[in-house]
């Protein structure tokens, strides 16, 4: 599995939990409370963060020799 998915994965895992907790805490207080609306806030910001993470392009297997080798000869940047 590659390090993108087992973050996706982590995120997914979390945002269940959110999700679970956000039931709770509605339950709790109510489906009209400030609580009950900071608890979904705290759901849509995982989801968006997942999103984001799922647009992000991998990297190609130069940038991955690169990211592990960055003073190699075919890793150097020049500025003109």
């Amino acid at each position: 599995m590659t390090n993108t998915q087992e973050t996706t994965n982590t995120i997914q895992e979390k945002i269940q939990a959110e999700v679970e907790q956000a039931r709770v805490v509605c339950d709790i207080s109510g489906s009209n409370s400030a609580e009950c609306a900071a608890a979904w806030d705290a759901v849509e910001e995982l989801q968006a963060e997942a999103s984001h993470q799922r647009q992000t392009k991998p990297k190609n297997s130069l940038e991955q020799y690169c990211d592990a080798n960055p003073d190699a000869d075919e890793c150097r940047l020049y500025e003109d």
